[in-house]
């Protein structure tokens, strides 16, 4: 005989496995839901955004760099996100990195400081049979021993450019200071000393100035701040750089894209680098930095609080908003005459959207400027590859080579006169700069 109860039971009883196969249909679903999300898996690649104007210069370029043009596959399973992109240039860098040999150079400063970089020979014959240098200024904190730039300079050690590559004052873990100063956002004269000594020791040389995030606004700036720093120099590129670091340092205190974590990390980072040198910081009797300046520094936890207590002080900057108008390139990049290739990501977490524009315009103004925005890439990544594994080379490291191979037979093909390397402060030069910028 069956019971109300035991109606009930069997009733209920086929309905709770449904209900919970439901619950774990649904959680498969976010998740999945969550990974693509994450991951930007439904976004297609596409050729990366160029503003240029129409000139011979930007005709032969599209000829010859088919890279500006083409689709930029990034790995299909993560190579979308932007965040995987900058966290993997974070941790490892690159993959199957070389290590280029290289003679490391001391230059004394007026100052007291000493600055340095590593000077690689070229490991062949470049295609023009002309000798070049590339200048090289690295990212926040970075140095010529950081992965990404050894499979950068390997590469184009390989195509027959010789590499000069800074190491950013205070960035070294085996090098004290011999000053009371680091280097900062904008300050020129560590990476001025390397052209200049570039410049004396290899006087047939030709120069291709290159950039990496920060050291895309040093090396701008650079050029823009006297007309003589073109001198000898065929192109300048740069990549993932912010060009105005009072409107970039207010976007870090957002939350979109994470970048306020970004911030803090990035923060934590300068912070270690400035207390192992604290001794000298604080020793050194013509130091700016004081006790109370340090006890500011550990509470911080944004760039900003130590630029503040710190970065702006190591040149007697008064307020935090003059130290970021006066080292920011973006006063200084319409006054770069010389072809000029700026790079960046639009999934770049560090890189507010609204920075963009400077490139942008200036690309629509200057016929000597080209943008190529890319979809994907992150900050400084650019990993190429199938599903998983990316390549050893990275978009980043094929299109500066690609592009300043053009350049270089371009600028072989120009009237005498009208070389980098024979250019000064003379008739000529005026000329060449009226029509760059006509």
């Amino acid at each position: 005989m069956t019971t109300l109860e035991d109606a009930g039971m069997n009733t209920c009883g086929p309905e709770l496995p449904a209900m919970f196969d439901g619950m774990k249909l649904a959680a498969v679903a976010t998740v999945l839901y969550i990974i693509v999300r994450c991951l930007n898996l439904k976004s297609t690649t596409s050729p990366p955004e160029v503003v240029y104007q129409e000139t011979p210069l930007s005709r032969y370029l599209f000829k010859t760099c088919p890279m500006l043009t083409k689709e930029y596959i990034p790995p299909l399973l993560w190579g979308k996100s932007g965040h995987l992109q900058t966290a993997l240039y974070g941790k490892m860098g690159r993959i199957n990195t070389p290590k280029p040999c290289g003679v490391r150079k001391f230059l004394p400063m007026q100052d007291g400081a000493t600055a340095s970089f590593d000077l690689f020979e070229a490991r062949a014959d470049h295609s023009t049979g002309d000798d070049i240098t590339m200048v090289i200024c690295p990212g926040i904190g970075n140095h010529s021993e950081k992965n990404y730039i050894r499979t950068f300079v390997d590469y184009s050690q390989r195509q027959g450019y010789r590499c000069a590559v800074l190491n950013h004052l205070g960035a070294l873990p085996d090098m004290e200071l011999t000053s009371p100063r680091m280097f900062t956002y904008g300050c020129t004269w560590e990476y001025a000393a390397m052209v200049g000594y570039i410049k004396r020791a290899l006087p047939e040389t030709l120069l291709v100035v290159v950039g990496f995030s920060l050291g895309g606004n040093i090396v701008c700036k650079f050029l823009g701040e006297n007309r003589s720093n073109q001198d000898r120099v065929a192109c300048c590129i740069t990549v993932c750089q912010g060009y105005s670091a009072l409107r970039a340092q207010e976007t870090f205190l957002q939350w979109d894209q994470c970048r306020r974590l970004y911030n803090f990390v990035l923060a934590d980072n300068m912070k270690k680098l400035i207390l192992n040198h604290r001794s000298s910081l604080l020793g050194l009797n013509s130091s700016n930095i004081g006790d109370a300046d340090l006890g500011r520094l550990y509470a911080a936890t944004s760039l900003m609080q130590i630029d503040d207590s710190i970065m702006r002080k190591f040149h007697g900057y008064s307020s935090l908003k003059e130290y970021y108008e006066k080292e920011s390139c973006v006063h200084h990049l319409h006054k770069v005459t010389v072809p000029l290739l700026l790079v960046n990501s639009s999934d770049d977490p560090l890189i507010h959207q609204s920075l963009l524009d400077i490139p942008r315009t200036l690309a629509e103004k200057m016929p000597n400027v080209i943008f190529a925005l890319t979809q994907h890439g992150g900050h400084l990544g650019f990993f190429e590859g199938a599903v998983l594994f990316p390549q050893p080379l990275t978009w980043m490291d094929k299109v500066i080579v690609e592009y300043t191979n053009a350049i270089c037979h371009w600028e072989k093909n120009l009237p005498a006169c009208q070389r980098s390397s024979n250019r000064d402060s003379n008739a000529c030069l005026q000329s060449t700069g009226d029509t760059l910028s006509g």
